[in-house]
């Protein structure tokens, strides 16, 4: 049923190939202003989409199967992109940051097949408010990534290094994320051991 939420939800999904081709050059300042503006864009469809649904009575069983995927897709590709063109590197750990994407994006498939095998013998996961604490600092921290590259100019100087505000924003919010992936994935899994023989 192509209801405007369902239409919200599938614009994120088509558009991501487009926010990755944008991050592909790092260099590219404009390219990544752009890309800010396409996820920021992505994200104001992600809230309208469930509010609309749930205002007009018509939450679907599509847009109950693609909210999440296309959220999922967009940080995974945001994240793979930015692994690749170095950008999930900083002051005093290098590219240790890639760690907390990679902790992100494991936590993602896991809940995923975990939710499967849940949803086949009809037991529901409701979404607890540490994981809605989870997806904040995780779409923060994607925005302030590629906001940061697109500004290379916003610089203070932080314990003798100078740094890039938003992508120092980026990074942290980053690892606050990957740390409430962690508990909220345990969370998951309790649940789930329960019901496995």
């Amino acid at each position: 049923m192509l209801t405007l939420p369902n239409l919200l939800t599938l614009s994120r999904i088509v558009t991501v190939p487009l926010l990755a081709a944008l991050l592909w050059w790092p260099e590219w300042r404009l390219g990544y202003g752009l890309a800010f503006g396409v996820y920021c864009l992505m994200g104001v469809t992600d809230y309208f989409d469930g509010y609309l649904a749930r205002a007009q009575g018509a939450v679907s069983k599509l847009g109950i199967f693609l909210d999440p995927i296309a959220d999922k897709i967009m940080v995974a590709a945001v994240i793979l992109v930015l692994t690749a063109q170095g950008i999930l590197r900083g002051p005093y750990v290098g590219d240790m940051h890639v760690i907390a994407g990679l902790v992100i994006l494991l936590r993602e498939i896991a809940v995923s097949g975990l939710r499967e095998f849940l949803g086949g013998i009809q037991v529901s996961v409701p979404v607890s408010r540490l994981a809605k604490w989870k997806t904040t600092f995780q779409m923060i921290c994607l925005g302030a990534l590629i906001l940061g590259q697109a500004l290379p100019g916003w610089l203070m100087t932080v314990g003798g290094f100078t740094v890039n505000v938003p992508h120092t924003v980026g990074l942290t919010t980053l690892w606050g994320a990957a740390v409430l992936t962690v508990i909220t994935g345990w969370d998951y899994l309790r649940v789930g051991l329960k019901h496995m023989d």
